[in-house]
């Protein structure tokens, strides 16, 4: 067997990894896992270009940052394949929960324009929000839907919060809202101080939450060891998109050595069963949170450039070279390369328009057909990358 040191945070979006761990499936592709817990998002990053650990669960949005200039001086990351979509909610104080309510919003969970317009209303002054990381699609799902709901840069204050801290965060008054990772949303709702006012793919059908990255002379230099864990967190990943394994798989990943919370939390985010307040509202929601099913886990160059659009505009950076400099460090080439004997689906490019899926789709793949999640944003907008360069997989 051969050691590999994968880093995570304690979210249920990490089950890939332990999935693969606890079940053999790493194992099966000749792995010793060894799973760190880190505690900050900044810590994942600086140890992975450090060469503490061999790869890492990683926010979508850090290799672009990095790829863009805008973290320390670390070797170049690579993203080679996603490990989760959506699971991402956004929580409200109870004083806020309460003006909401007194002013007739009925917390459907489902119409981010009516939340945020209701929410635009219920404020006086600035939102203070937190984010797991300023490179984050949580700040991405904030600034787009508050944005289009009237809110300006003015009204709003982003604060940085690790996800286990969220509910402290409010606790204390630091900030009024928050968008964070399951099970952490629930887990504030849990301890009444929270309630839940809207799920991210409320606001993006499949916002891209998490990936798998690794340094780039890494994959260049160890394409075997490569290929070996991006198949066994691939096959963990179609395990857990199986309904009725996610009652098991909340199970494994709340257990000490890996979130340590009651179960009850991680399943409510893993089923898409949320409580939403503490008064013991329910919603469902289908598809909260997908893992490879949709071609959820295809590590998409245009969503590597409409990231790096939206971040260098907010930096005062110029948006062709931070896209052209951010797809290059989604490599669709080695998800082809390592899955397609795995029998993955592929798509027969690697770049799209992306928002433009209304619903679930069937589309022709390298081999037959394949279906692609719906990924529409909630106000329309679509995003069209720039043209693929000669070179680009």
């Amino acid at each position: 067997m051969i050691p590999l040191r994968l880093g995570y945070l304690p979210l249920i979006d990490a089950a890939p990894l332990i999935v693969a761990h606890e079940l053999g499936f790493a194992a099966e592709e000749g792995l010793q896992l060894e799973l760190v817990r880190l505690g900050a998002w900044a810590q994942s990053r600086d140890m992975l270009g450090a060469g503490l650990i061999d790869a890492a669960h990683m926010l979508v949005p850090i290799p672009i940052g990095q790829a863009l200039g805008l973290g320390p001086s670390l070797p170049a990351l690579d993203l080679v394949m996603f490990l989760s979509h959506g699971g991402q909610a956004v929580a409200v104080s109870r004083a806020i929960e309460r003006q909401l309510r007194t002013d007739g919003h009925g917390f459907d969970f489902a119409d981010a324009r009516r939340a945020g317009l209701a929410l635009r209303r219920a404020v006086a002054g600035r939102l203070r929000v937190g984010v797991p990381f300023m490179f984050s699609t949580q700040v991405e799902l904030i600034h787009h839907w508050l944005t289009a709901c009237g809110f300006t840069p003015a009204d709003l204050q982003i604060k940085t919060v690790p996800p286990p801290m969220m509910a402290d965060a409010l606790a204390a008054n630091e900030i009024d809202a928050f968008c964070v990772g399951e099970p952490w949303a629930s887990f504030a709702v849990e301890r009444g101080i929270a309630a839940l006012l809207l799920p991210g793919p409320a606001i993006w059908s499949a916002p891209p939450e998490k990936g798998l990255v690794l340094r780039h002379d890494f994959v260049e230099e160890r394409p075997e060891l490569t290929g070996a864990l991006m198949r066994a967190l691939w096959r963990a990943g179609r395990w857990l998109d199986e309904p009725d394994r996610r009652g098991t798989a909340a199970e494994i990943v709340s257990r000490p050595d890996y979130l340590d919370l009651p179960s009850e939390l991680a399943e409510r985010g893993l089923r898409g069963l949320l409580l939403i307040s503490p008064g013991g509202e329910t919603r469902d929601v289908p598809g909260f949170l997908a893992f490879n099913a949709g071609a959820a886990s295809f590590p998409w160059k245009s969503l590597a450039a409409l990231f790096a659009a939206k971040i260098a505009t907010r930096q005062g950076l110029g948006a062709e070279p931070a896209m052209r400099n951010a797809m290059a460090r989604f490599r669709t080439d080695l998800y082809r390369q390592h899955l397609r004997p795995a029998g993955a689906a592929l798509p027969g490019a690697s770049l799209r328009v992306e928002g433009a899926i209304a619903e679930d789709r069937v589309v022709p793949a390298e081999r037959g057909q394949m279906i692609l999640r719906a990924d529409g944003f909630f106000d329309g907008f679509v995003f069209e990358p720039p043209a693929p360069e000669p070179s680009t997989n």
